[in-house]
């Protein structure tokens, strides 16, 4: 039986994002894709970046290095997290490289290390303002003041994380790559590595490896800037019922949307148990035939209802397109009160997922 919603995934665009960030970077350019590569397959996105050329990845947590592992035996696969929540050995087993956050992870990193009687490398993280993970200036000025603690830990890079990237003007921007220079300067040389996705956009924030994530998967790194990442995400919805109503008729729970005239309604199976949030709830807009079909009423856990009463050619079982070309994932989330990367990485189980390699024309730097 023919599922009611397909998930259509470009791995042939994810692979010319990264191609296309790649050409501006001055370094390396790596590719993050935590979350099942935000969403729509690490696996799959991992095997058509490399094909692609890329050699380094960024995952948030050992489980998601060990799965990546299992496809890419020959990449770089650091882990984000660090030894947080995962023994020191367990990084070895896996040739996986850990980012250590804090001092207490630099020495159970060193501890391994003495026990297998040879320097280990690992990333080596401050926090220059996020005040998430990393090591404060406090715990740099330590390492300064006693670098034996980084004693068998070999600095394969040196990482911050910036809080503001994709506002250029916005003045933590400088704060931060001046708080970076100054660890920098406290401890061993190593490769840096600053930039994300929208970092790769700012200048300034070169480095010998970029991360890029949310850019690799068609999200605009630049918000006050047309979006020059190719799309790769269309999900699509089958009309499973259709339903005339009379002026006044209210639609869904609680009724929050009524019919200003004779309406036609279409039904699809998505609803917020797919991801698809419920803030959207008069508020979005599919596409049939590149044209606006509006969202009305609540969405449900397993239900949408658009109005196609502009729509008289739609029949039965057509298809909507929910996200894609015309309906791009940044524009969903800002009519949802959030963000792109909360769209992709909430696509639920539900839709099967279809993967393509496109040979469309790719962007230049």
């Amino acid at each position: 039986m023919t599922a009611p919603t397909r998930l259509e995934i470009d791995l042939g665009a994810v692979a010319a994002n990264w191609r296309m960030l790649a050409a501006r970077a001055p370094g390396r350019t790596a590719a993050v894709v935590k979350a099942d590569g935000y969403g729509l397959g690490a696996a799959q996105v991992g095997a058509a970046l490399a094909r692609a050329g890329c050699g380094d990845f960024f995952v948030a947590t050992l489980d998601e290095a060990v799965a990546l592992r299992a496809v890419l035996p020959d990449a770089d696969i650091a882990v984000l997290n660090g030894l947080a929540s995962a023994p020191a050995d367990a990084f070895l087993d896996h040739r996986l490289l850990p980012v250590l956050n804090t001092l207490g992870e630099i020495a159970a990193w060193g501890a391994c290390a003495a026990r297998h009687g040879h320097a280990v490398p690992a990333f080596l993280h401050v926090d220059t303002g996020m005040n998430r993970l990393g090591l404060s200036a406090a715990e740099v000025a330590t390492l300064r003041a006693a670098p034996e603690r980084l004693a068998g830990v070999s600095i394969a890079c040196l990482m911050t994380h910036l809080a503001a990237a994709e506002w250029p003007d916005d003045p933590s921007n400088a704060a931060q790559l001046a708080r970076f220079a100054d660890a920098r300067a406290a401890l061993p040389a190593a490769p840096t590595s600053i930039a994300n996705s929208s970092g790769m956009f700012l200048d300034g924030a070169g480095s010998d490896l970029a991360r890029p994530g949310a850019a690799l998967y068609g999200l605009n790194p630049r918000p006050d800037r047309p979006n020059p990442m190719r799309p790769v995400v269309r999900l699509m919805a089958q009309v499973i019922a259709l339903r005339d109503v009379p002026a006044g008729a209210l639609v869904g729970y609680n009724g929050s949307w009524a019919a200003a005239r004779p309406s036609r309604i279409a039904t699809v199976a998505v609803g917020y148990a797919d991801g698809f949030p419920r803030s959207l709830s008069n508020r979005s807009a599919a596409r049939f035939d590149g044209r606006a079909v509006p969202l009305v009423g609540r969405v449900s856990m397993d239900l949408t209802t658009y109005d196609v009463t502009d729509h008289p050619g739609l029949v039965l079982g057509d298809w909507l397109e929910l996200i894609g070309p015309h309906c791009p994932p940044d524009a969903l989330a800002a009519a949802a009160g959030t963000i792109g990367y909360e769209i992709l990485t909430s696509l639920g189980a539900r839709y099967p997922r279809t993967y393509s390699e496109t040979a469309a024309p790719e962007h230049t730097a």
